[in-house]
């Protein structure tokens, strides 16, 4: 059944204006994104299929043009315009953290690390530059590695920072795995780098492990820095 037979009160569009969009599922929401569905399935049931599929909206949004395209229904016009979605959604995020005091909440940290780096399948080393006023001055990737190991160069980090002129630094990475728990290398380096990083009056504020669906864990909350 098209979803324009369904009852008024039952649309997402209509339910998302009525309700807000806090109310509607996740599949309901990636329906009003696809618009449409295909022949015998709603843009409900699309949805539903797509997030079975990739296991939710992590991996969904991680997808690559190739994996995402070869989903009935979906195509090269449909990955651009999901593209540009998130890319919006990642330059928003980066606007507030280079708001006053934004690193004070780690929940916006959170929000936008998980949008850069949950669901990846190779992991990824990640920097947030912060200047005096806690301000963003500018996030990138440093390191890229295979699906079980990444090889950061403390004095590479501390080039980063000096070329950044940053006054601290928030470190993420990636767990490929999906288990968001710490390992004693992660804590070593972690050591090192704020060890390193000392040296040239830029401190670590914090280091996140992103992995899946869970919140995105923090060095500081757990005492590890």
């Amino acid at each position: 059944m098209a979803i324009t037979d369904w009852p008024v009160g039952e649309r997402p569009r209509e339910r998302l204006l009525a309700q807000g969009a806090a109310t509607l599922s996740d599949a309901e929401l990636l329906a009003i994104f696809l618009r449409v569905g295909i022949k015998g399935k709603s843009a409900v049931d699309l949805a539903r299929d797509l997030l079975r599929h990739f296991g939710g909206l992590n991996r969904l949004f991680a997808a690559g043009e190739a994996e995402f395209s070869a989903i009935p229904g979906m195509g090269p016009a449909k990955f651009t315009q999901l593209q540009a979605v998130l890319e919006m959604s990642r330059r928003a995020l980066a606007e507030t953290m280079k708001g006053a005091d934004a690193f004070s909440s780690p929940t916006v940290v959170r929000d936008y690390l998980r949008l850069h780096l949950s669901g990846l399948s190779h992991e990824v080393f990640f920097a947030l530059w912060v200047n005096t006023q806690n301000q963003l001055i500018a996030s990138e990737e440093l390191f890229c590695g295979s699906l079980s190991q990444t090889s950061v160069y403390p004095r590479e980090v501390v080039k980063k920072a000096l070329t950044h002129n940053a006054a601290a630094v928030v470190f993420a990475h990636n767990h490929p795995s999906g288990v968001c728990e710490p390992s004693a290398a992660d804590e070593a380096l972690t050591r090192e780098l704020k060890k390193a990083l000392a040296l040239v009056d830029v401190r670590v504020l914090d280091h996140f492990i992103v992995a899946g669906q869970h919140t995105p864990l923090s060095f500081a909350e757990r005492g590890l820095l």
